[in-house]
């Protein structure tokens, strides 16, 4: 029985599915985005999202452990020198897992996870919003009102002639 073991066994033994999501976060922190199944993103984040918190703080401590699960020495100074910086501010949630379909072979539910930070299209987004494109009838107003104008001077015109011929 399965009581209370919550976590995606992703149909593996515990030492191969520990060293696939060793070299899946490795690729993640190195690369900043992987392309992957939905069942491996989603068991990732979980594994992943407790290392970037360590990560925000920089002891030899916290070193130790995040190496002890990632196990590459080149990651671990990339995570604590540049990852860190930028989620230093977040409380958490630093992963984003977008679908991208289906895998053609077996039709296995694709995604991409990437680290939150890192997106700069999704970034330029939240930052500032998009200007609201003026359309082309909103110019035509601004000649009628000339029009107008431009017509009254003419009916002045001759009310001023009828004044000075009398």
């Amino acid at each position: 029985m399965r009581h209370n073991k919550k976590f995606n066994h992703l149909g593996r033994k515990a030492a191969h599915r520990d060293a696939m999501l060793s070299n899946m976060a490795c690729s993640l922190i190195m690369h900043k985005r992987i392309s992957t199944t939905t069942a491996k993103a989603k068991a990732l984040r979980m594994y992943v999202e407790p290392l970037l918190t360590r990560a925000k703080e920089d002891t030899t401590a916290n070193r130790r452990l995040v190496f002890a699960s990632l196990k590459q020495k080149e990651v671990v100074t990339e995570l604590f020198r540049n990852v860190a910086t930028k989620i230093a501010d977040r409380p958490g949630g630093y992963t984003r897992i977008l679908r991208t379909g289906f895998r053609l072979g077996d039709a296995a539910e694709m995604c991409i996870i990437e680290l939150v930070d890192y997106n700069e299209n999704m970034l330029k987004d939240s930052k500032k919003p998009a200007k609201k494109a003026t359309r082309r009838a909103g110019k035509k107003t601004a000649p009628k009102a000339e029009e107008t104008t431009a017509e009254a001077p003419a009916a002045e015109a001759p009310a001023t002639e009828e004044a000075k011929a009398e």
